[in-house]
C-alpha cells in the first residue's frame, strides 16, 4: 500500500545546558533515519574537525546580513554580541514540502521566531532535568568549567527553564531510554497529524466500499 502523503514536520528541542539535549538529538536521529537536523549559518569560524555544510554553513558577517535583509532566515540571533546564528528558510522549506522531517537544536528564542515563521509545521519539546542539583552535577562533572563559570550556566538555566509553558511538550531526561522514547512518540504522533496529511483526501476517496 502506498504511504499518504504528508507534509514534513520542525521538531524543536531546546533545553538548558547539561538537560542532555545533545545527546538525546543524536540518539534520536540514529533512531529515525527521515529525520534529519538543520543546519544553521554562522559567522564564527570553524572549529577543528567542522565541515562546511554539515556542521554549519560558515559565512561571513556581510553575506549574513546580506540574508537577514532577504529574509533568507527562519530565525536568527547574534549570541553574545560576537557571533551570528541562522536557520535558513530555504532549505527547511523545500524539505517539509518533500514530506521530510527536520529537527532543530535552538533555544526559546528561536522557537518564538520559528513558529512565528512557520506556525502551521512547528512541534516543540522543552527536555528538563529531573532536578536543578543534578543539572549542577552534571555540568561540574564535565570538568571542562570553573566554579564561576557553573554558577552562571546554572542562573542561565533557571531563566531557560521558566519558558518551558511556551512548548507544546515537556521531556524530564531522568532515565535516557525513556526521555528519547517520549522524544519518539512525540515525532510520530506529529507526523500522524490530520492536518500535516495532505494525501488523506485522496487516500480515502480510494478505500471504496
Amino acid at each position: 500500500m502506498n504511504p499518504i502523503a504528508r507534509r514534513g514536520v520542525c521538531l524543536v528541542l531546546a533545553a538548558p545546558s547539561g538537560a542532555g539535549k545533545s545527546s538525546l538529538t543524536r540518539a534520536l536521529l540514529d533512531a529515525e533515519p527521515d529525520l534529519s537536523l538543520s543546519v544553521s549559518v554562522t559567522t564564527r569560524a570553524p572549529r577543528p574537525g567542522e565541515v562546511d555544510g554539515v556542521h554549519y554553513h560558515f559565512r561571513a558577517q556581510a553575506e549574513f546580513d546580506a540574508l537577514v535583509a532577504a529574509g533568507g532566515f527562519l530565525e536568527f540571533a547574534t549570541v553574545l554580541g560576537r557571533h551570528s546564528y541562522g536557520t535558513p528558510r530555504a532549505a527547511v522549506e523545500a524539505a517539509l514540502a518533500a514530506g521530510h522531517d527536520v529537527a532543530f537544536d535552538i533555544d526559546w528564542q528561536g522557537h518564538r521566531q520559528l513558529r512565528a515563521a512557520l506556525p502551521g509545521d512547528v512541534v516543540s519539546v522543552f527536555v528538563l532535568p529531573p532536578s536543578l542539583a543534578v543539572l549542577e552535577a552534571r555540568l561540574q562533572g564535565r570538568g571542562s568549567e570553573d566554579e564561576a563559570e557553573i554558577a552562571r550556566r546554572m542562573d542561565l538555566a533557571r531563566a531557560e527553564i521558566s519558558h518551558f509553558a511556551e512548548f507544546d511538550h515537556v521531556v524530564v531526561n531522568d532515565v535516557f531510554d525513556e526521555a528519547l522514547a517520549a522524544l519518539r512518540a512525540v515525532l510520530q504522533a506529529a507526523r500522524c497529524a490530520t492536518r500535516r496529511r495532505i494525501g488523506l483526501a485522496s487516500f480515502v476517496a480510494g478505500l471504496g466500499g
